[in-house]
């Protein structure tokens, strides 16, 4: 059996391949576009009638559009999926209706740590535009603590450890594990005030730090955002950046929602591009993908 109509309503990444196979089980031509819908009207208007979508995390699938596209069976979220508060899909909604909503997880991370650690190391090194100390500096024995130690978090905390770095983390559980090779818990305001580098991997829409950590956290630091999203209040942050020695660091992902006036600020230190978005990242990315959908077929059929 087939779907009458499968959209991918923006671009997904789906290589040419996962294409393919989407449209054997396709009675019309799969929809594929490769850009994204300006408005919540343009997505209503792009899933139609159709039974299953893939959506990447730039557009929102809301109880609207979900309300509005009554056809809808499968949402296959071409990105991470860790809860419905920090997804771009009403899941818990979806879900409630019927509707089968998967998503994804750890795809992205290698590119993501060799950013941070590239980008660190032309840091402490005075390799790029900036210095952060007087004498450039090695990683060895560098306060760093990682708020969030899921999968990115623990690469990061793999890579560093060889490096000789002192390695701190804050995280909703603890981590025995990785307490036992040497990484240690801290409290969040603890760990402020301990660390020199701090690096965030936390789900879009988790915001963590405001005025009173960005006070704790102090000055010569260097604060690091690879998350989806501002992981923090701007406002408290481009207060922090101003005083003296602290430097921030933000791939492509992690700047998209700082105004462009704080982008700008001296100090703080942009990728145009997303870390996570290497071409090992796109196949991992649409094997997963394939494999949710794989399974729903089973299932719905």
């Amino acid at each position: 059996m087939k779907f009458k109509k499968i959209v991918c309503i923006d671009k997904t990444k789906l290589k040419p391949w996962a294409i393919e196979e989407l449209q054997e089980h396709c009675e019309e031509k799969i929809a594929n576009y490769t850009d994204y819908p300006e408005t919540q009207e343009e997505v209503i208007e792009r899933i139609g009638d159709a039974e299953v979508v893939f959506v990447s995390w730039h557009t929102k699938i809301d109880e609207e559009v979900i309300k509005r596209c009554p056809n809808l069976q499968y949402i296959g979220m071409c990105c991470s999926l860790y809860d419905g508060e920090s997804a771009n899909v009403a899941v818990n909604f979806a879900r409630e209706r019927g509707i089968t909503v998967t998503g994804i997880r750890d795809y992205g991370d290698p590119g993501v740590v060799e950013f941070i650690i590239s980008e660190l190391v032309r840091l402490l090194h005075g390799l790029g535009e900036w210095q952060w100390k007087e004498m450039p500096l090695e990683l060895t024995q560098r306060k760093i603590g990682i708020i969030g130690l899921g999968v990115t978090g623990q690469l990061l905390a793999k890579c560093l450890l060889p490096f000789g770095a002192d390695l701190y983390y804050f995280s909703r559980t603890r981590k025995q594990e990785w307490e036992e090779k040497g990484v240690k818990y801290l409290p969040l305001e603890e760990l402020l005030e301990k660390v020199e580098i701090l690096s965030i991997h936390l789900p879009r829409n988790t915001e963590i730090l405001q005025q009173k950590e960005f006070e704790k956290f102090g000055s010569g630091k260097i604060l690091i955002n690879t998350s989806l999203g501002l992981p923090f209040d701007e406002k408290a942050f481009s207060s922090w950046i101003n005083h003296t020695g602290n430097f921030a660091i933000f791939d492509g992902d992690g700047k998209k929602e700082l105004s462009e006036k704080t982008e700008k600020m001296e100090c703080v230190i942009t990728a145009s591009k997303s870390a996570g978005w290497s071409a090992e990242t796109h196949e991992r990315l649409a094997q997963k993908v394939m494999e949710n959908f794989r399974e729903f077929m089973k299932e719905y059929f």
